[in-house]
């Protein structure tokens, strides 16, 4: 009988069968096995690389934040102004203020008097929260990444903190110094980009030093 039907309808047939299977196979087989594998063998990060704390999730260590304190001062607008908080290591800067939801950079070139005048600015504000001279500032404590969304820094940034953060916590220099270390990651396959620190996982295992 199928064979007196028309050949559009014949070919409207196997379409229709070919879209179910497809839609099956890729739509919903393909996307359950790909979960499954994922969930199996890169479980942390299928679900975002979370961060918890007593069990409690506090952050992603893919998506760096800002460790401030309230500096008990107002803008013009009447805002709280927010500083850096001594007890934490800091991250580098950012032009979304590591809002997700607004990952950019400044778009400012190297010459653009603004970007020039705050790298200077923070050069002097990281120096003074170091007590250090402004030529010790790495540049990546007064440079904001591309997605201002970076949690990484560099070991001379982090390395530049140790004292900071171990005084403010009543910690040893050492016991600091070698929770860096223990944080700091290499070149990806050896060979790809800088050694760096994740700041969002030292300051993580920091807090659990009580």
């Amino acid at each position: 009988m199928a064979s007196n039907l028309p050949g559009s309808v014949r070919q409207f047939g196997v379409a229709l069968r070919a879209l179910l299977v497809f839609t099956a196979i890729l739509g919903i087989v393909y996307p359950l096995v790909m979960t499954g594998v994922a969930q199996a063998l890169f479980h942390g990060n299928a679900n975002g690389s979370i961060v918890e704390v007593n069990g409690k999730a506090v952050a992603s260590d893919l998506i760096g934040q800002a460790y401030t304190m309230d500096s008990g001062k107002k803008d013009d607008d009447g805002k709280a102004i927010m500083v850096a908080d001594p007890k934490w290591f800091q991250t580098r800067p950012s032009a979304s203020s590591y809002d997700a939801a607004a990952s950019g950079g400044s778009n400012l070139g190297p010459n653009n008097a603004d970007l020039v005048t705050a790298v200077q600015d923070r050069r002097k504000e990281v120096a003074a929260l170091e007590g250090v001279d402004p030529s010790q500032v790495p540049p990546d404590a007064v440079t904001a990444s591309g997605s201002g969304l970076d949690p990484d820094i560099s070991p001379a940034y982090a390395t530049l903190q140790v004292n900071r953060v171990a005084r403010e916590r009543g910690l040893g220099v050492d016991q600091v110094r070698q929770l860096v270390k223990e944080n700091t990651e290499g070149r990806t396959l050896g060979f790809l980009g800088e050694p760096r620190v994740n700041v969002v996982k030292l300051n993580t295992a920091l807090a659990a030093l009580g």
